[in-house]
């Protein structure tokens, strides 16, 4: 248990630190978009590699993206979703007020 409330202790400082909290939301875009790509790819019964192929990309490119290890230019994500056969909409949406 003391192992536990040290990690949340320790996540809860580092989370206090300048500019944690767009790190994280930088992780969390990448980890979501490739996730999206992953199921589009998967429900096409394609592999990464012919991903790969058709979006002009490398299989190890895909599979970081996939991963959510890349923060994709627009480019890359139009090439992604002309392959993928999928529409790409990028918008702005208000934030949540914080109660």
């Amino acid at each position: 248990m003391g192992e536990r409330s040290d990690w949340a202790m320790m996540r809860e400082r580092r989370m206090a630190e300048p500019g944690a909290a767009e790190a994280y939301d930088a992780a969390r875009l990448a980890f979501e978009l490739g996730r999206a790509v992953r199921d589009l790819r998967e429900r096409r019964g394609w592999s990464q590699v012919q991903l790969a192929r058709e979006s002009g990309m490398t299989q190890s490119a895909v599979a970081r993206f996939e991963a959510g290890g890349t923060v994709p230019t627009l480019p890359v994500l139009e090439r992604l979703a002309a392959a993928l056969n999928a529409s790409l909409n990028v918008s702005f949406e208000p934030r949540q007020a914080a109660a």
